[in-house]
């Protein structure tokens, strides 16, 4: 087994030319099966000379040529990587670097500028990633923080049954008002007692203990709503939809302004339109002129009859 020292070791050594290399083992294997190695598909030992190489990929190319194999696919690419494997092991930098790494085993983990150079991600990508761990933290605070308070709280419900029933934690029937002390530097009272830090008024009624003046929230629970991207997406569906009652309520508003307006202009009198050159009778005074009536939602004047 391979310590991790040398593959943290094999990394700092880790080159352009090597993720090449590394590219091409994993497709190989895919392609020819897991274990095969430059060497292996060849058919030829890997102390090999550069003419046996040749002539091995000589014989290979002619199984694998694309002419032979019109519209395969699958054939055209093992054709083209056979080309790469063979000009690997035919130039001599290259096959050193390979042999390396035939010898020692191909690192499963190749360093982030491999992985991120082969699966960039996308603007989307890091920002649904970002969004995770950044709630996945706030959440982990929430429930850290709740489990500690909650923690202080038992602590301050027993000093108070403790102060309440004495040492034998025996239930008493009735209210009663005790002083739980939560630490802190000492102090002297009026009298020059020693009081042992702050102190709280709680009072103990039966099982239940309660603060003497209570005033302060509930602690909340620590919750998935509550991590700030879905606090964000209500925070943003309740103003719109604040927005959308606002505007309802507008319409609603203005059509009754209108009735009311369109009211008040269709009772306006006849002697009010300019240029009638007569007087209109009011109401409940003689006269041939009937009063107007309203017709198909406008208002119309009453024909006279002849």
């Amino acid at each position: 087994m391979r310590s991790p020292f040398f593959l943290v070791f094999i990394l700092f050594l880790v080159t352009a030319e090597d993720h090449e290399i590394f590219d091409l083992v994993s497709a190989i294997e895919a392609s020819e099966g897991k274990g095969t190695t430059f060497y292996s598909w060849l058919d030829v030992p890997s102390t090999a000379t550069t003419s046996e190489i040749a002539k091995a990929y000589r014989k290979l190319s002619m199984q694998l040529h694309p002419d032979k194999n019109p519209g395969n696919a699958k054939i055209a690419d093992r054709f083209a990587r056979l080309g790469v494997v063979s000009t690997i092991l035919r130039n001599t930098e290259a096959r050193k670097r390979y042999d390396f790494f035939y010898k020692n085993g191909v690192p499963k983990w190749r360093g982030t500028g491999y992985y991120y150079s082969r699966f960039r991600p996308g603007l989307g990508s890091v920002f649904v990633f970002l969004t995770i761990v950044s709630s996945g933290l706030q959440y982990f605070i929430q429930r850290f923080n709740y489990q500690r308070d909650l923690k202080r709280i038992e602590h301050v419900v027993r000093e108070a049954r403790l102060a309440a029933w004495g040492g034998k934690m025996v239930p008493v029937d009735g209210q009663r008002k005790v002083k739980v002390y939560l630490g802190g530097r000492q102090r002297y009272d009026d009298e020059g007692n020693t009081v042992g830090g702050k102190a709280i008024d709680m009072v103990v009624s039966g099982d239940a203990v309660y603060i003497l003046e209570p005033g302060g929230d509930m602690h909340p629970v620590d919750s998935v709503y509550r991590t700030w991207f879905i606090v964000l997406v209500v925070s943003a569906y309740h103003s719109l939809l604040d927005k959308t009652k606002g505007k309802s309520a507008e319409v609603q508003s203005d059509e009754k302004e209108f009735e009311a307006d369109d009211g008040y202009d269709s009772s306006t009198t006849g002697s009010e339109q300019p240029g009638s050159g007569t007087v209109t009778p009011r109401e409940g005074t003689n006269g041939n002129r009937k009063p107007t009536m309203k017709a198909g939602g406008k208002r119309r004047k009453a024909l006279r009859k002849r």
